[in-house]
């Protein structure tokens, strides 16, 4: 299979990950695009299951690991219920915005905003604890309303 790109903010492509494990519904297709019906949205992108925080953890779309640092990129957060958004992120400062409002299958798209660059799956898990607070509020809103 060639390698799948994602284009990031800069329209430069960017590798993405891929679940090679995932079940696809076409053999000739990565199961992102070729998800099976009982599959959740996100389904063929892996889980980093490091980021694990209190019942939440991170999926990631596009690779992040980058030893000059990653400024950008998307990925998907799992709640505890299993429940997934959507996440478009970006080094910088500001506060989470939505993107995509709640639908059938995830509870929105967020843009997001680390402080700092990914290079390893350790800045990755930083990175995330530091926004999960901001993605518990978003995420508790929408279950009360």
């Amino acid at each position: 299979m060639r390698e799948q790109k994602a284009l990031n903010s800069d329209g430069d492509g960017r590798p993405i990950k891929l679940d090679e494990t995932a079940a696809s519904n076409d053999p000739d297709l990565p199961a992102f695009l070729a998800r099976p019906d009982w599959a959740p949205v996100y389904h063929g992108f892996p889980i980093v299951p490091e980021t694990l925080t209190g019942g939440w953890c991170l999926g990631a779309i596009t690779e992040y690991e980058d030893p000059e640092g990653c400024d950008s990129g998307d990925a998907y957060v799992v709640a505890p219920d299993g429940t997934r958004a959507g996440l478009v992120w970006d080094v910088g400062e500001g506060k989470l915005e939505e993107i995509a409002p709640p639908d059938d299958e995830r509870w929105g798209v967020y843009q997001i905003w680390f402080s700092e660059p990914i290079r390893t799956t350790e800045d990755l898990i930083l990175q995330f604890r530091e926004v999960l607070p901001q993605l518990q509020k978003a995420y508790e809103q929408i279950r009360q309303s």
